[in-house]
């Protein structure tokens, strides 16, 4: 361990009393960040008007307060981009993440304070390092540069409101980094914050290819493009020969499922780490702390008070009443003013003893033209095994129902951007709906003989089509 990675631990160190303290009281803690909220925002005109000043326990709160999607807070929070202060959170707000849009708009603006960033965003991002280099002894994490694939910022005025700042949550978060944390970054913020997606990575390569690089943290898609261009402009046949000390890659936002044959070929090393999180425009939620298992340690004493909504019986519960194996979609109040926000995400749970989830979709996100029900968490982990079996890495892919109509039947039709297609597109198909069939009984029993469902059909779409359908649509470039 480096001097400066062993400095780093010893600062560090006092957060792993913290840490133990979350992973063994989490419902004590949970009823304490409830309260807290309850009480900083009674008088904010959402606190008003729920009577936050009345409401004792978890009990009262259920009952008072409607669970929301953001089409039916977004009244709300359009007061606040209008530069209505004390609506839902005493603090002025001035940050919001712009994420993927609605039905009714393009984007979403998730309004962010700055005891949010302090308290949630990056208190949580100071567990994960200590989490990190208490499973890694060996580490030197801090003894070279941390490169952070973020997105843009934008300024904007909104009638007659002070200037209000938005931009994806990595871009949120690179703007309002301690200064400590600047240290250890690269690149500049001028250049991690360039509107333009592709010409930003290509600046990116070309300073960091000259950088001692020992972790990055992105999307593995923009992470896997910015690679490859480096191995381009320095000629080399894998990145450990551009970053020899590279040890971590920190991802989140999709699935890493699919990715991590392609990884391993594109950083060749038995020592290279792979980290998962949960860090949403909305909260930083969970991380990977046991580098031997997938599931994520959720975070309960970062600002955030969780309720869940059981996928089947529709049932919304707090944290003490979860079951292990049912899937959720996940409610959260914050200390940003969101209160029982619905954010679209679906969890399950693989632990108690502690907290332990996975990420197993979206709310919208599913194919069930059938009653197929079929999740992202199905789709991407199918993916996995065929793409493996077939040797035939991907870059993207999306999938929809194609529905019955006159003699023909349904089925299902996959547009993947293959970085290398398997050799018998048939066998592939075959390979990718029995793996279906062993992860969802709905599916298999809708394929029983081809009764009402047929065997997918795979289209190969050309190299770059994802990405420039997303600079068609203005979304190139972060966790897009």
């Amino acid at each position: 361990m480096g001097m400066l990675t062993s400095g780093a631990k010893l600062y560090l160190s006092s957060r792993n009393r913290k840490v133990d303290n979350f992973r063994k009281n989490p419902i004590d803690l949970q009823k304490k960040i409830l309260k807290k909220l309850l009480l900083f925002s009674k008088k904010t005109s959402y606190g008003i008007r729920y009577s936050f000043n009345n409401l004792i326990n978890y009990k009262d709160f259920s009952e008072a307060v409607p669970v929301v999607n953001y089409e039916e807070f977004y009244p709300e929070i359009k007061k606040v981009l209008s530069g209505e202060e004390n609506v839902l959170w005493p603090e002025k707000i001035k940050w919001f993440a712009k994420s993927s849009g609605t039905t009714n708009d393009k984007s979403k603006f998730i309004p962010v304070s700055q005891m949010a960033l302090n308290q949630g965003h990056y208190k949580a991002g100071i567990d994960m390092l200590s989490i990190y280099l208490s499973n890694y002894n060996s580490s030197n994490l801090f003894d070279g540069k941390s490169l952070a694939l973020g997105g843009s910022k934008q300024i904007n005025l909104i009638g007659n409101a002070e200037r209000l700042f938005t931009g994806d949550i990595s871009a949120v978060l690179l703007k309002n980094l301690p200064f400590w944390a600047r240290l250890f970054r690269t690149p500049s913020l001028d250049v991690a914050m360039m509107p333009e997606w592709e010409n930003k990575l290509k600046k990116i390569a070309l300073i960091t290819s000259k950088q001692n690089i020992t972790n990055i943290s992105g999307v593995p898609t923009w992470t896997i493009v910015l690679i490859k261009e480096i191995l381009k402009i320095t000629k080399s046949q894998n990145i450990l020969e551009v970053w020899p000390n590279l040890e971590l890659f920190i991802h989140g936002a999709v699935s890493f499922k699919p990715y991590k044959d392609l990884f391993k070929e594109l950083i060749p090393s038995n020592k290279m780490r792979y980290l998962e999180t949960y860090n949403a425009s909305e909260g930083f939620f969970a991380v990977q702390d046991n580098p031997k298992k997938e599931e994520m340690l959720l975070f309960t004493d970062h600002g955030i008070f969780y309720e869940f909504e059981n996928t089947e019986t529709k049932e919304v519960v707090d944290l003490s009443n979860v079951n292990v194996g049912s899937n959720y979609a996940l409610i959260i109040t914050t200390n940003s003013g969101l209160w029982r926000y619905r954010i679209g995400d679906t969890i399950r749970f693989y632990s108690v003893n502690p907290y332990k989830i996975k990420i197993s979709g979206r709310t919208k996100h599913f194919i069930n033209a059938f009653g197929e029900e079929l999740i992202i968490e199905n789709a991407d982990t199918a993916m996995e095994l065929a793409c493996k079996k077939h040797k035939a890495p991907f870059y993207n892919y999306t999938a929809g129902p194609v529905y019955i109509s006159g003699n023909k039947k349904g089925r299902h039709e996959w547009f993947i951007e293959f970085l290398s297609p398997p050799k018998n597109l048939k066998d592939f198909a075959y390979s990718l709906d029995t793996e279906l069939k062993n992860l969802n009984s709905d599916y298999e029993a809708k394929r029983y003989k081809d009764l009402a469902l047929e065997i997918p059909l795979i289209k190969i779409l050309h190299s770059g089509t994802f990405d420039k359908w997303l600079k068609k649509k203005n979304m190139l470039g972060g966790q897009n």
